[in-house]
């Protein structure tokens, strides 16, 4: 854990947030500045900074939680899809440095864009 860093706060229990989905080392919740309805973050539960940091033996488990997570949050709020994007380092936009995923739910004309 890292005591500067507010996803191990959340992980820990040290700051409440309301669980979409949690297993043994994932859990998602609503973001705190959400760019769409329902953007939602899928996180480790243990400090990983990036992506590479992830042990190959976790991957399953990150994976069932972010489709559980994506299935949820399409039920939820109606959308017909959603975008799954994890910013790497700062020069990618991260900026908590602990693994997560975004999902956002997305429905046909909500005028939300994704530059790739």
């Amino acid at each position: 854990m890292n005591q500067d860093c507010v996803f191990c706060k959340i992980s820990s229990g040290e700051i409440p947030a309301e669980k979409i989905c949690e297993n043994a080392n994932f859990f998602s919740i609503p973001d705190a500045n959400p760019k769409a309805d329902g953007h939602s973050l899928v996180i480790s539960k243990k400090h990983f900074e990036t992506i590479l940091d992830l042990p190959a033996s976790m991957g399953q488990e990150f994976l069932d939680c972010i489709k559980k997570t994506s299935a949820k949050l399409m039920s939820d709020k109606n959308a017909s899809g959603f975008n799954l994007i994890s910013n790497n380092f700062e020069p990618a936009g991260q900026v908590v440095h602990h693994l997560h995923f975004h999902v956002i739910p997305r429905k046909d004309g909500d005028g939300f864009k994704i530059v790739c």
